[in-house]
């Protein structure tokens, strides 16, 4: 034991001693690294305070990223911006909110440290790239809150404190600013929890390129639907073919106003493939309806998924699998 306790001591002097000669003061001895303006922030700061205030409390410049951007890694250099006193583009200094700068020159300077990242191995095949969206079109690197933050909320009225989540408004806010269509999908009855901040669209997406349709996060639709959806993944013994397929031929994925996302209500969503097939397909054909002449008792209470529940696909044997029966 005491010899073990001797080891361990050594051991303790060897790496105590080893920090002296590297000029490294022991881990408790060393004060918290703080992350200090770059002289040209100074600068800056005269005419763009906020903006430099906002910055430093980001995570490019936040308190211990002392090898963060500043503001000429991004903006250019800033010397004849301040030699011609300021001004919007005075002096070629590339301002991100500038419309007129065209989007390509603004994702260079973002790809010109993130090249690297996974997440954008396909950047130049996504459809925001071919569109021409910048990075800042969706990111704020000055931290500026959203239009429904607490931040921003009590600027307005400093006595109000909503009830919310998170400082930053929630990632479809973001995206829907552009995808108008798909807000209003999202406010329908039946919707994922996008809304309420559970999923968010780049479960799915990848909004920084993807070489598949719509930028999904998978090789196909299925394959992306049952990473969730496991239960609907299969192998099943009888499968059933739009299952396999497509999920999106029977459902919406963003929002329905019909029940587990259905783009139709069964039955019509199931007569779109089964409209003249064994029991009829046609149930609301002009044959039938509420008149004494021709009572049709399909016409409510009913529907395909009250006897083929199985519809994702079946294990069942013999005839009670084929056609996806209780």
């Amino acid at each position: 034991m005491a010899c073990l306790t001797g080891f361990t001591a050594l051991r303790l002097l060897t790496v105590v001693a080893a920090g002296l000669l590297l000029g490294v003061a022991p881990a408790s001895a060393q004060a918290p690294a703080q992350r200090k303006p770059a002289p040209e922030a100074a600068v800056c700061q005269n005419c763009h305070a906020d903006h430099v205030e906002s910055y430093l409390r980001t995570k490019h410049g936040q308190g211990g990223n002392l090898k963060g951007p500043d503001c000429q890694t991004c903006h250019g250099n800033a010397d004849a911006h301040v030699a011609a006193g300021g001004g919007k583009g005075a002096g070629g200094i590339l301002g991100f909110n500038n419309k007129a700068q065209p989007a390509e020159r603004k994702a260079a300077v973002c790809l010109s440290c993130h090249q690297g990242d996974r997440h954008l191995a396909f950047w130049d095949s996504g459809a925001h790239r071919k569109q021409d969206v910048a990075c800042s079109d969706c990111h704020s690197l000055h931290g500026t809150p959203g239009p429904g933050s607490t931040i921003a909320l009590r600027k307005l009225n400093p006595t109000i404190s909503p009830y919310v989540t998170t400082e930053r408004q929630l990632e479809y806010e973001t995206c829907t600013s552009c995808h108008r269509q798909i807000r209003s999908q999202l406010t329908k009855p039946s919707h994922h929890p996008i809304i309420e901040g559970k999923v968010t669209c780049s479960n799915c997406h990848n909004p920084h390129g993807a070489l598949s349709k719509a930028m999904v996060k998978a090789e196909s639709i299925p394959q992306l639907c049952t990473t969730c959806h496991a239960e609907k993944r299969g192998p099943f013994v009888w499968g059933h073919p739009p299952v396999e397929e497509n999920c999106l031929t029977c459902h919406n994925s963003h929002g329905s106003n019909h029940a587990r996302l259905l783009a139709e209500k069964a039955p019509n969503v199931c007569q779109d493939c089964h409209d003249a097939s064994r029991h009829p397909g046609t149930i609301y054909d002009g044959s039938g309806g509420w008149n004494a002449a021709t009572p049709n008792t399909r016409l409510i209470a009913r529907g395909c998924v009250n006897c083929h529940y199985h519809i994702h696909g079946s294990n069942a044997p013999a005839m009670r699998g084929k056609f996806f029966l209780r």
